[in-house]
């Protein structure tokens, strides 16, 4: 095999190993919400196995990312591919970790009630999980318009934290019963908001590996 054939074999099997972790990150994030939102104990477990593979794969695109610098010095687009492959693969281990943070939640609430449907906790991690959704496309599919849509919800993320934030505390202070699980409706929803930062992160990051521009939103 000539060296080039070897090296374009290394980039494409890194390529695969961040399309599995992005698979394993966006199931993580709808079994977290989906954990709370049931009291599915049987799930958070599986989530907290979806933590463990993606921190493992993680380890395992680092060697390659290393091995692919040692063996063959890339240059260029080839270099932002690769420093940017590296950047998303911590992206994609923290959005796994606030994932699992809101299974240990599911599981400490597990006997507590919900009310009023949650307030918008599943609507915000739809929009969560289809910013992680497009950013990943923009990253494998190299479309910048996707960037665009993912700094669009990322507004749309934040003014929801916030209507989040009010609408609990309002329950709070007129139910004292409401604020143990209230107060954990705000920790969800923290985590959703920080998954969202996580997206636009790696959407920020493509646009470096297309352009070689550093853009912050």
């Amino acid at each position: 095999m000539s060296p080039r054939k070897a090296y374009q074999e290394e980039l494409d099997k890194l390529s695969s190993r961040l399309e599995k972790m992005a698979g394993m990150t966006k199931k993580a994030i709808a079994m977290a919400v989906e954990s709370f939102e049931r009291h599915d104990k049987e799930m958070v477990e599986k989530v907290r196995e979806l933590d463990e593979r993606t921190y493992g794969n993680l380890v395992k695109a680092e060697k390659e990312i290393i091995r692919i610098i040692a063996l063959h010095t890339p240059v260029a687009g080839d270099l932002r591919f690769i420093a940017t492959s590296l950047k998303i693969t911590t992206d994609f281990d923290r959005i796994v970790r606030y994932a699992t943070d809101i299974a240990d939640i599911a599981e400490r609430t597990s006997e507590m009630p919900h009310f009023k449907a949650l307030v918008s906790i599943p609507h915000m991690a739809e929009m969560a999980v289809k910013m992680v959704d497009l950013a990943v496309d923009s990253f494998t599919k190299k479309d910048l318009s996707k960037t665009k849509e993912v700094f669009e919800l990322e507004q749309k993320v934040d003014s929801l934290y916030d209507e989040i934030f009010r609408e609990v505390l309002t329950y709070m202070m007129e139910d004292s019963q409401k604020i143990t699980m209230g107060m954990n409706y705000q920790f969800v929803a923290r985590y959703l908001e920080r998954i969202a930062d996580h997206a636009c992160n790696i959407a920020e990051r493509v646009v470096y590996m297309e352009t070689g521009e550093r853009v912050r939103m």
